[in-house]
């Protein structure tokens, strides 16, 4: 990711997203998720923001999509995680696992876009993440619905590879209401 720009694991998996959801239409969406810029880690906010924006016009694609992409993101990280990295987070007690898992979702969002940040805790199974600078959430005029479908589902799909069943709840977008960060609540199921 160059300055400014957004990160590649966000974008790739957005591409992927979009050429599985929407393959008729991938040629469109490659005018600003260029492919040669996916490859060398620099695509800019703008097309990035162009194409979430043309995303939002195709109906219920858009969840569907940044969902998906927020899976891919998820999967990515985690096979890219140092491999005594990811078997502390598979054997560690769960106290623990839950807090390790949360900083990588963190790391993640910061290399997602570099104004992106996040932050977070746990109390009684129940987990709240905040995050400030969302790409996905920055619009021009309030969206009728939440905008951070990418952000929960990397959440839950983290958890999830490290042995959590979570139920990921956006409770405030700021694309929705306007507020400088979107925070959502996580809660294990027992």
């Amino acid at each position: 990711m160059t300055r400014g720009g957004v990160g590649r694991v966000v974008a790739a998996s957005l591409h992927q997203a979009i050429a599985d959801e929407l393959p008729a239409r991938l040629e469109f969406y490659e005018s600003w998720l260029k492919p040669e810029s996916l490859r060398e880690g620099r695509l800019g906010v703008a097309p990035f923001g162009a194409a979430l924006s043309f995303l939002r016009s195709e109906g219920g694609a858009y969840d569907r999509i940044v969902e998906r992409a927020g899976t891919y993101a998820a999967d990515w990280t985690v096979l890219g995680l140092p491999a005594l990295q990811r078997g502390l987070l598979h054997r560690a007690p769960s106290w623990v696992r839950r807090r390790l898992v949360l900083d990588v979702a963190h790391d993640l969002v910061r290399r997602s876009f570099p104004e992106a940040r996040a932050g977070g805790r746990w109390r009684k199974g129940v987990g709240q993440i905040e995050i400030r600078g969302s790409v996905f959430c920055g619009v021009r005029q309030a969206a009728p619905g939440p905008l951070c479908g990418f952000y929960a589902a990397t959440v839950k799909s983290l958890l999830t590879a490290f042995g959590f069943a979570v139920e990921v709840r956006v409770d405030r977008c700021r694309a929705v209401d306007r507020n400088r960060t979107c925070l959502m609540t996580l809660k294990l199921d027992d």
